[in-house]
Formats: C-alpha cells, sequence, structure tokens
C-alpha cells in the first residue's frame, strides 16, 4: 500500500474543519472524500471524482455497515410507534408525576444513571438514554444539546470501564494477536489506569451536581430555559414531525407502551450478542445484535397496539415507513462517515499518524504520546475501534525494548481512542448521540469538545505521572 505521508491526514481534516466553519457536514464530509480520492487518483479530477462516488456505493459492501445504516433508520420506526401509541407521553407524565423528578438536576441525574448502569453495547445505551430522557429535558428545558453530551459521554467511557462486551472482546483479541501473555488480565489491570475514561464519567456527574456550564454548552442552557430548546437555524439529526408526533385520537397515555419496547430491546441485546458469538458474549456482533434488538423491540410494539386496538395494520406500517423516512439525513450522514473512514483508510492515515509515535525518546513519555497518538488517529477516522486495532501493535513494539507499563500503554491506547472518538463529528458514536437526543450534530460536537479536552487535558497530565511513577 502505498504511503502519502502527512497528505493523508488532509481529508479528514479538511471534512471536519469545513463541517465546524459552514456548518454544513453533508458537503463537508463529501469533500473531504474527494479530496482524497483526488489524491489517490494523481490528482486527476475526473477519476478522482468518479471513485469517491464508488467509495459511497462500497460502504454497503460491508454487512456491518450495512446493519448500521438500517439500524439507524428502524430506530425512527421505534420512535414513531411509541410517540403515536402515547407512550412517550404516558412515560413523561409518570416520571414527573413523581415527586424526585420536578428539576433539572433530577432529570440529568436520570440521563447519567442510565448511562451507567447500560453498558452492553454503546449505540443502545446512547439511544435509551435519549429516547427516554428527551421529552423530560424539552418539559424541563434543558438544552439537547446537554442531553447529547451525558449520553456520549457515558457511552464508550462506561464500555471501556465494565468491559464485558464486544469492547473488551476486541481489546482481548488484539491483545492475544501480539502474543501477550494473559490478556485478559492485562486488559483488567488497565481498567483502573483508563483516566480519560474515568475523568469523563466523574466529570459529568459533577457538572450536573454542581450545575456548572460553559461556554456554548452555557449558551444553550440559557436558550433552553427561555423555552427554545433548539437554536435558530438549527438541522437535528431526527425529522421534528417525527419526535414531536401526536398520540392517536382517543387513546389513554401509556408509560408501558413505551417502556416495554425499549426494556424488550436493552434486554434482548446480551442475548443477541450470546447467539452471535456462539455461547460467548463477548464474541457476539455488535452490529447484528442491535439490529437484532431493535427489529423484535418493534415487533413487540406492534403487536402490543395492535392488540390494545390503537392502530390497524395499515396504520402500523404507515407510522413505521414515516418513522424510518424520518431518518434519511442520518443514513447518508452514516453513508458519508463510513466512505470517509474507508478512503483514510486506503491513505493510510492511521498508520502515518501511529508511525510518528515511533521516533519517542524518553521511555516515560511514551504513554503520554501514545494517548495523544490515538486521540488523534481517532479524531481524524472517527473510529475507536479502528484505532486500537492501529496503535495496539505500536505500544507492544515498545514493551521489552524500553521500562514501560503494559496496562498503562493499554490504558493509554483505549482512553485515547474514545477522547477522539468523542470529538470527532465524524464518529458513529456522536451522531448517535446527536439522533437520540434530536439536537443538530455540529451543536452537539461544539457544545462537548470544551468538556471533551478539559477532561484530556487532566488525563495527559495523569499519564504523564504515570510514565514515570509506574
Amino acid at each position: 500500500m502505498e504511503n502519502y505521508g502527512w497528505i493523508s491526514i488532509l481529508p479528514p481534516i479538511l471534512a471536519i474543519l469545513l463541517s465546524i466553519k459552514t456548518r454544513q457536514v453533508y458537503i463537508s464530509l463529501f469533500a473531504g472524500i474527494w479530496i482524497g480520492w483526488l489524491v489517490m487518483s494523481g490528482w486527476n479530477p475526473i477519476l478522482g471524482t468518479g471513485k469517491a462516488i464508488d467509495s459511497l456505493v462500497h460502504v454497503f459492501e460491508s454487512p456491518g455497515n450495512t446493519r448500521v445504516i438500517i439500524f439507524s433508520a428502524l430506530v425512527g420506526s421505534l420512535i414513531a410507534l411509541m410517540q403515536a401509541s402515547g407512550g412517550v407521553k404516558g412515560f413523561v407524565s409518570f416520571v414527573l408525576s413523581k415527586k424526585w423528578m420536578k428539576s433539572p438536576l433530577s432529570a440529568q441525574l436520570l440521563a447519567w444513571i442510565l448511562g451507567i448502569l447500560i453498558f452492553i453495547e454503546s449505540s443502545i445505551k446512547i439511544l435509551i438514554v435519549g429516547t427516554t430522557c428527551r421529552p423530560i429535558f424539552d418539559h424541563l428545558k434543558i438544552s439537547r444539546e446537554k442531553l447529547a453530551y451525558i449520553a456520549d459521554s457515558t457511552s464508550a467511557a462506561i464500555c471501556m470501564l465494565i468491559p464485558l462486551n464486544a469492547w473488551g472482546a476486541l481489546i482481548i483479541g488484539l491483545l492475544t494477536a501480539q502474543n501477550v501473555p494473559n490478556p485478559t488480565t492485562v486488559l483488567l489491570q488497565s481498567i483502573g489506569l483508563n483516566f480519560y475514561a474515568i475523568v469523563t464519567v466523574l466529570m459529568v456527574l459533577i457538572l450536573i451536581l454542581f450545575r456548572v456550564d460553559f461556554g456554548r454548552m452555557k449558551k444553550a442552557e440559557e436558550r433552553a430555559a427561555t423555552g427554545q430548546i433548539l437554536p435558530e437555524n438549527s438541522h437535528p439529526m431526527v425529522d421534528e414531525n417525527i419526535i414531536e408526533m401526536e398520540a392517536r385520537k382517543g387513546v389513554t397515555p401509556r408509560a408501558i407502551n413505551m417502556l416495554v419496547p425499549i426494556i424488550i430491546m436493552s434486554l434482548f441485546m446480551p442475548v443477541a450478542l450470546l447467539i452471535t458469538g456462539q455461547g460467548n458474549l463477548t464474541r457476539g456482533s455488535g452490529s447484528t445484535s442491535v439490529l437484532w434488538s431493535v427489529l423484535l423491540a418493534i415487533t413487540v410494539a406492534a403487536l402490543m397496539y395492535r392488540f390494545q386496538r390503537i392502530m390497524k395494520l395499515s396504520e402500523l406500517m404507515d407510522v413505521i415507513m414515516k418513522g424510518a423516512g424520518g431518518m434519511i439525513s442520518l443514513a447518508i450522514l452514516m453513508v458519508l462517515a463510513f466512505s470517509l473512514g474507508e478512503t483514510c483508510k486506503f491513505l493510510g492515515t492511521g498508520r502515518f499518524v501511529a508511525g510518528i509515535t515511533s521516533g519517542v525518546v524518553h521511555p516515560s513519555l511514551i504513554p503520554l504520546l501514545i494517548f495523544l497518538a490515538s486521540s488523534f488517529v481517532a479524531f481524524s477516522t472517527g473510529t475507536s475501534f479502528g484505532t486500537f486495532a492501529l496503535m495496539m501493535p505500536l505500544a507492544i513494539s515498545f514493551v521489552g525494548k524500553v521500562d514501560v507499563n503494559l496496562p498503562l500503554l493499554v490504558s493509554a491506547i483505549l482512553g485515547g481512542g474514545v477522547f477522539g472518538d468523542h470529538c470527532s463529528p465524524i464518529s458513529d458514536t456522536t451522531i448517535v448521540s446527536s439522533m437520540a437526543s434530536a439536537c443538530d450534530h455540529i451543536d452537539h460536537v461544539n457544545t462537548q469538545l470544551p468538556y471533551a479536552l478539559i477532561a484530556a487535558g487532566i488525563s495527559s497530565l495523569f499519564y504523564m505521572i504515570a510514565g514515570f511513577v509506574l
């Protein structure tokens, strides 16, 4: 594979900067894809444009990509069904009737607790937190940007701190591939050293308890307090007609019509992981499991609503199709993000960034530089899993050659991957967080970035100290 050097980081950086500057994320992503294939086509504009378009089509050659895109569309169907059945309205009324749910503090703590308790899969976690808490946040005049931040920051971080999931299986597999003795033990030892994940989760809780907001998040909260949930000219990741869909006339709002599908989806996730992993939960397919789970939730919801005579079969199908149609913008964004990630793979973006780190001089600084390099790889490519796969061989190569702590190196890769993933507008978890919270994607990125940078700054200090101490 040809080495393109520094120019390999141009496509992701261009896409990210353009999307933040212009707020036109679709055009910006395609610009990054186009530049990447232009480079690989010898700067031939006709050939490069053709290959850029082909790369969008090739996204669907990956079953995993296709399953995620279908899952995202079906999430819209589930949301629409729960809205039309009166489930969401009933749930909001039920929760707000409780004495402990009368303030923004209580609502944010609920979102944080749900984010902690659900650790099987990051996308399901984000979906449940967003879907469950969004109407409550809207009612209590809390910004959707804050909900997206809470959902996003307790997703991958918790999956890394409680690795009884596909995340843990991947890390063990990568360590095994590098012939590391007792890979499970190494992963468990790295948990207490995963400073970014720990700091991020605790930081969310502290900000909630002490009601601290700053930067663009503060402006978003001040705006929401006036009753303006979304800023002017924003483009939510979900069609507002779907999330504000009225319940069918004559239907009594019942919380159970929302809770049962959500619980079914959540509980079936580990079952699906066991099935796809042939009895081993940690080896299951995440993309297959989330797709099966949302399909089962939709089926159960449809049967419930039909049994209650809320909707006829034709009406159920109409709502399902409308809900999926409301996710078309998200599906397009997913295709573009996957295509850009594949473009970066062909350019060798991740390998180039990872290779720069190999020039470290002082062994005690290796964990810090591994953390920073992993952060940049994940930020540029939008994938924490891909970052782990790229950076793990590099990190293991230091072991035995210099005096460095292996669990600390592993934690630096995991923490950096999660941090870069949090900050990147082309990350799938960042996109799903915007979708589940029904907020503008770039608004989510801009409001979350300062918080993530502070957590990363604190973590960098810890990695530097640990590099000298351990």
